[in-house]
């Protein structure tokens, strides 16, 4: 099949984009010790990304538009696939919160009758207040869910938020 012209960069630029979004998609998984879906992904990845690169080198010379369709592709494949794995937000995710000590506590219940796992923690802040330290895990997926109910319950809480590799025991439903 000897295709070219606008046919041949449609082709180059809609398989460049599924390809990079694959490796985005790819390398989380691999991260977050899903090997044999890493792995899957890799194969299929691997081979379109050889049908496009032969595509884009052969008479590349002749025609170097090919160059800059697959250059653009790879930029959007890679914003195209961060936002397909946010949506998809693979693994786990560590909350932490720091708010007053008496708030600390209704936001614990709050989040415990949600099915949210959480420690707290007592802690001392600025002038020495009393603070409560609030730890929550959860799948990633629940993230936005849990700062919403947080900032309704406690709007000047301070919230960080971590990816968890891996977890042993605790509470997480």
């Amino acid at each position: 099949m000897n295709l070219h012209g606008p046919i041949l960069y449609i082709i180059i630029f809609l398989a460049k984009i599924i390809e990079v979004s694959i490796a985005t998609i790819r390398l989380v998984y691999i991260n977050k010790g899903e090997r044999v879906i890493g792995a899957i992904l890799a194969f299929v990845e691997i081979i379109i990304w050889l049908i496009v690169v032969s595509s884009v080198l052969n008479n590349i010379s002749e025609d170097p538009l090919k160059m800059f369709v697959y250059a653009i592709a790879f930029s959007l494949g890679n914003y195209i696939g961060i936002t397909i794995e946010s949506k998809i937000a693979v693994g786990l995710a560590s909350i932490q919160v720091v708010v007053n000590e008496d708030t600390g506590k209704m936001l614990a219940e709050i989040l415990r009758e949600e099915n949210y796992g959480v420690t707290i923690i007592d802690g001392r802040g600025k002038n020495d207040s009393k603070k409560s330290l609030l730890f929550i895990q959860l799948k990633r997926k629940k993230i936005p869910d849990a700062v919403k109910l947080i900032k309704q319950t406690a709007p000047t809480a301070y919230i960080t938020i971590n990816d968890i590799k891996s977890m042993v025991g605790g509470y997480l439903k």
